[in-house]
């Protein structure tokens, strides 16, 4: 039987960001983990299934060991109880864990990305979903990324990485979307 509601997979919303951030990192969309709590207060007003991925990083280095500050979530990106939490070691959410497979189990056909960062554990979750034949939706709002210095030096801004992200996966691999269309398809309803 198939879910009548979409699922909300919130992708990395951990500390570790915050830690970049304060490193002095620059990153885009400020507002993107309120549009993130907005999106879960919507999901679970709908009573709407939600899951929780979280990265644990493999290197000695990584900012996303078990055993660092930055490996925990975001309070306002906290779990409930009864929502699962996926741990992945690499970027895709269904890569090395059994999302797919309770995904398929509840019927869950369509898919609501949000999360960090937007062109690397979003976009590969994201460019998996579609390829799976999921519906899948990219909230474009609630995901953000950092600025980074490509392989020929050149500076590219958060802005332009994550903007040049959403072009690559619209359409082929989901529909972008705004936190606010995604909320309002539950009031619709």
């Amino acid at each position: 039987m198939l879910h009548p509601l979409p699922a909300l997979i919130v992708v990395d919303v951990q500390r570790a960001f915050d830690e970049w951030e304060a490193a002095g990192k620059r990153r885009n969309n400020p507002d993107a983990v309120a549009q993130i709590a907005a999106l879960l207060k919507a999901f679970r007003t709908s009573g709407a299934p939600v899951f929780h991925i979280r990265h644990e990083g493999m290197k000695p280095n990584s900012s996303f060991l078990p055993s660092r500050s930055g490996y925990a979530v975001k309070d306002e990106a906290r779990e409930q109880d009864g929502e699962p939490v996926i741990v992945k070691r690499v970027n895709s959410a269904f890569i090395g864990t059994d999302l797919e497979t309770r995904l398929r189990a509840s019927g869950i056909t369509t898919l609501v990305i949000c999360g960090a960062t937007t062109n690397h554990c979003v976009e590969t979750t994201t460019r998996m979903a579609g390829n799976l034949g999921f519906d899948t939706r990219l909230v474009r709002d609630a995901t953000w990324t950092f600025d980074r210095i490509g392989p020929d030096g050149d500076a590219h801004s958060a802005e332009e990485i994550h903007a040049m992200t959403l072009s690559n996966l619209n359409g082929e691999f989901a529909r972008i979307v705004t936190t606010n269309e995604v909320v309002a398809s539950f009031a619709a309803k």
